[in-house]
């Protein structure tokens, strides 16, 4: 069996999507969860028998990443022009 590089291996992403959305859980803003989910796309493809090399493999990860952040954006923002204050602290 030929040997794969790193990169083609599908429990890579899948590795590199665990961890990036442990990251969102420690810093939340939709942001490592964006590249969360592409990671894990395409890990999904490469699972599923895709044969891509390097270029495509990051092609299919920042336009799902971008279109997952772009989705969270608009389904868990604020109402347009409304802002989120605290009027209060935790500790009081």
């Amino acid at each position: 069996m030929m040997d794969m590089p790193f990169w083609a291996l599908w429990w890579v992403w899948g590795a590199a999507a665990l961890v990036l959305a442990i990251l969102e859980v420690l810093a939340p803003g939709f942001v490592f969860l964006g590249f969360a989910i592409g990671a894990a796309a395409v890990s999904l493809l490469l699972l599923a028998g895709a044969g891509l090399s390097l270029p495509p493999l990051l092609l299919i990860f920042a336009v799902l990443s971008l279109a997952a952040w772009l989705v969270m954006r608009r389904f868990f923002a604020l109402p347009k022009g409304q802002v989120k204050t605290f009027n209060h602290d935790i500790n009081d």
